[in-house]
C-alpha cells in the first residue's frame, strides 16, 4: 500500500480524505491544512491525523494529494516533487500555463509520476462510450450549475468548462487550430457564463457553454461523427449511441429507415450501453496508485492537464479582447 497524505481539508479535501482512508491501495497517513482551527475540526470529527507542517506530511508520504485552492497548487506541487514524492493534483493543474510546464519538468527530473484530477474522465457514462467516439466532427457541451460561492475565486472556465475541454481533448486526435469565446460576469468578479468555440486542425468544431448561475444543473455533451451520434449525460450518468448503417434490402416492420436526397437508404440503430455505478473520485485515485505500482502512464497526465489549462486560458484571453 502507498502511504498517502492530503493537502487541504476543505469540502473536496474531506471527500478525498474519506476515500483514501477506505481505499485498499493507500494507507492514509494524515493531512495538513493551513487553517489550523478548521484542521482541528476535521481531525476531531473524522479522526485523521494532522501534520504540523506541509513538509512533515510530504516526508511521511509516497503520494501527496493536493486539494487546496488553485492559487496554492504550484507551491505545494513544487515541494512535493522536489521531495521525490508522487503527485495527485486537482484541476486546474495550476493558475498559469508556465507553472504547469514547470511542474511537468520537475516530475520528469525527479522521476516521479503525476496525475490531474479531471474526474469526468472516470464518469461511468463517459467511460461506457468513449472508445466509440471516433473522429467526431462536431461536439456540443453544456455544463450548467446553480450558483455556489465556492469556486468563484476563478473564472467559470477554470471552475466548470475545463472539465469539458479536457474530455474533448482526450477524444479529438488533432491539434487545436483556433479558439474564440465570450463571457459575462453577472454576480462574480470573473465571468459566470461563458461560451467557447474550439476549431481543430482536422476540421472538428467544439461548441462549449458553461454557466454557474443557472436555474438548473446540467452536464451534457453530444458527439457527432460519420454515421453516429453519441450523447453523454455526465450528471445523470446516462449515455446513448445512435448509429446509421446501410438499410438491408428487406428491413423488418419496426425498422427505422431514412432516405436521403440521393435516394440512399439508412437504418437507424439505438444503443444504450451499460453504465456501471462507481465513485469516480475513488476510481481516479486508485487508477493513479495502479500507475505508480506498475510504472505506467497515468490516465490523466500532467501534460494533458497542462494542455487543458492552455486551452482554457486561451478562452479567458478571448474575454479580455471583447
Amino acid at each position: 500500500m502507498l502511504n498517502a497524505g492530503v493537502l487541504g481539508a476543505g469540502h473536496l479535501g474531506k471527500i478525498h480524505l474519506k476515500l483514501l482512508n477506505q481505499s485498499t491501495k493507500y494507507n492514509l497517513v494524515g493531512f495538513y491544512d493551513s487553517d489550523s482551527e478548521a484542521a482541528k475540526r476535521v481531525s476531531k470529527e473524522f479522526g485523521y491525523k494532522i501534520f504540523p507542517t506541509m513538509e512533515d506530511l510530504i516526508e511521511a508520504c509516497d503520494m501527496v494529494d493536493v486539494v487546496t485552492p488553485t492559487l496554492f497548487h504550484f507551491d505545494c506541487a513544487k515541494k512535493i516533487l522536489d521531495a521525490g514524492r508522487h503527485l495527485f493534483i486537482e484541476k486546474p493543474i495550476t493558475k498559469t500555463v508556465q507553472e504547469a510546464e514547470t511542474i511537468r519538468e520537475l516530475a520528469k527530473k525527479n522521476g516521479v509520476r503525476g496525475q490531474v484530477g479531471q474526474v469526468e474522465r472516470f464518469n461511468p457514462a463517459f467511460t461506457a462510450v468513449n472508445k466509440q467516439i471516433d473522429n467526431p466532427m462536431f461536439i456540443e457541451s453544456h455544463r450548467l450549475a446553480e450558483f455556489n460561492p465556492r469556486g468563484t475565486d476563478v473564472s467559470v472556465v477554470l471552475d466548470l468548462m475545463i472539465h469539458d475541454i479536457d474530455a474533448i481533448l482526450s477524444v479529438v486526435k488533432s491539434k487545436v487550430k483556433t479558439v474564440t469565446a465570450n463571457g459575462v460576469s453577472v454576480i462574480s468578479q470573473t465571468p459566470d457564463i461563458a461560451n467557447a468555440r474550439i476549431e481543430f486542425e482536422n476540421g472538428c468544431v467544439a461548441n462549449l457553454t458553461a454557466s454557474r448561475i443557472s436555474m438548473k444543473n446540467m452536464r451534457k455533451s453530444r458527439f457527432f461523427q460519420k454515421d453516429a451520434y453519441i450523447s453523454i449525460d455526465f450528471l445523470e450518468k446516462k449515455c446513448e449511441v445512435v448509429k446509421m448503417k446501410d438499410a438491408p434490402k428487406n428491413p423488418d416492420d419496426f425498422a427505422m429507415i431514412l432516405t436521403n436526397a440521393e435516394g440512399v437508404k439508412k437504418q437507424i440503430y439505438f444503443e444504450n450501453p451499460t453504465v456501471d455505478a462507481n465513485n469516480a473520485i475513488l476510481d481516479e485515485l486508485e487508477a493513479f496508485a495502479d500507475a505508480i505500482n506498475t510504472n505506467t502512464t497515468p490516465i490523466v497526465t500532467l501534460a494533458q492537464g497542462t494542455e487543458a489549462l492552455r486551452i482554457a486560458m486561451q478562452v479567458i484571453e478571448n474575454f479580455k479582447e471583447i
